[in-house]
């Protein structure tokens, strides 16, 4: 019997460029196909990816560049695929319970280890005022941005693999509440993006043994869900 893990694909930073996942998609057949964020396709997500769609499940997490313009927002969120985001929850995707959390932490609102500046985003609106508003909810680039309470509803769930932008503390710019994350929904794996770098951090020898592996996933990179590297 196959491994489940076998039949996921975990795709890095596109920032645009999608033409090196048909290569993928042929060669491993995979069931289903999660991106870390920074998408920013140039056309709504469901055109970028047409030929790949009747092949595979697309879902996602957003990253930071995925909030840098009204079109470009539009084109992921608002798009026919929209509702394959990950962030927040988690689903069963080809009989693994994945979790998504999208975005970067900012200073504005929340830069661990400090404690938040607001913890949700009804805080925010109600304490910053109606000048601050986009499209009669938060500024557009805070729809990328982590907020503390993000992190609280993950941590009452479990999942086998978390996805994230931000990447768990093994990383020189990483953050330890992913850490603490991963322990709390007892995850045995994360996915990240956001750097562009490949790395093992087992392998590496940078994780402490016995909690859950660690990959970051280069710009235009792709991992199996078991962690194997296919580009």
């Amino acid at each position: 019997m196959s491994n489940p893990l076998e039949h996921i694909l975990i795709c890095g930073d596109t920032h645009g460029r999608f033409d090196h996942l048909a290569w993928a998609v042929e060669a491993w057949q995979p069931r289903a196909l999660i991106f870390t964020g920074d998408l920013a396709p140039t056309e709504p997500l469901e055109l970028e990816l047409a030929k790949l769609l009747p092949d595979t499940e697309v879902w996602f997490i957003h990253g930071n560049h995925d909030t840098d313009s009204d079109a470009g927002f539009d084109r992921l969120f608002n798009s026919a695929l929209g509702d394959r985001n990950l962030h927040g929850r988690v689903v069963e995707i080809a009989g693994v319970r994945i979790a998504g959390l999208g975005g970067v932490f900012r200073q504005q609102i929340w830069m661990p280890p400090a404690e938040p500046a607001f913890r949700t985003p009804e805080e925010y609106l109600r304490r910053t005022g109606e000048g601050c508003r986009w499209r009669n909810g938060l500024p557009r680039r805070h729809y990328s941005s982590i907020f503390a309470c993000d992190v609280g509803t993950l941590a009452q769930l479990r999942a086998d693999i978390l996805i994230t932008h931000e990447a768990p503390s093994c990383h020189k710019h990483g953050f330890h509440v992913i850490d603490d994350l991963a322990r709390a929904m007892q995850v045995k794996s994360i996915f990240h993006g956001h750097h562009h770098e490949t790395h093992d951090y087992t392998l590496e020898g940078r994780l402490e043994a016995g909690h859950f592996d660690a990959y970051g996933i280069a710009l235009h990179g792709i991992r199996r869900a078991d962690g194997m590297l296919i580009v």
